[in-house]
C-alpha cells in the first residue's frame, strides 16, 4: 500500500490523485492544491525549490493524516508535497480528503494543508526576478494552525 502523504520529485498527477480518492461511500471530496505564485512579500518570484527531510515528512505527514481521519471521520485523506525546483504555477503541494459529508471534508482539508505547513521538516527557497535568492520559514505560511 502506498503511503498517504508522499514526498515527489517528479510533476503531481491531479487526475490521478483525486481518482485514487475516489470512494462510493463518499458523498463530498475537497481538495487543495498550493501553487508555485510569481510574488512573496512584495518581491517577484521566478522559481520555487523545496527540500525536505523525506523520513521525517512521510512520518508526520502521516500522522497528520491520521489525527484528521479520527478527529473529523472523514472516510480517507492523502497528500503529496514537492521536492526540487518548481517553475510558476507548478503544484507544490495537494492535500485530498473524501467523506459522506461535505463539511468534514472541508475541515480536514484544512487542518491537513495547515499542519503540513507547520509541523513537516520542508524548507523553500524563494529564485527573485533581481537575481538574489533566499530560504523562506514555511512554518510562518501556516497562518491558522488547528488544534
Amino acid at each position: 500500500m502506498l503511503s498517504r502523504f508522499q514526498i515527489s520529485d517528479e510533476p503531481i498527477d491531479l487526475d490521478a490523485f483525486r481518482a485514487s480518492l475516489m470512494d462510493q461511500r463518499c458523498g463530498g471530496y475537497v481538495q487543495f492544491e498550493g501553487w508555485v505564485r510569481d510574488h512573496n512579500e512584495g518581491r517577484r518570484v521566478d522559481q520555487l525549490e523545496y527540500e525536505v527531510y523525506t523520513p521525517v515528512a512521510i512520518t508526520e505527514g502521516e500522522r497528520v493524516i491520521s489525527e484528521a481521519l479520527e478527529k473529523f471521520g472523514i472516510t480517507t485523506a492523502a497528500g503529496i508535497h514537492r521536492q526540487g525546483v518548481l517553475a510558476l504555477t507548478d503544484p507544490a503541494v495537494v492535500v485530498g480528503v473524501a467523506s459522506a459529508h461535505r463539511e468534514a471534508a472541508f475541515l480536514a482539508c484544512r487542518y491537513i494543508i495547515d499542519q503540513v505547513k507547520y509541523r513537516l521538516p520542508i524548507w523553500k527557497k524563494e529564485y527573485y526576478a533581481d537575481g538574489t535568492a533566499e530560504w523562506v520559514n514555511c512554518q510562518q505560511c501556516a497562518h491558522a494552525v488547528h488544534s
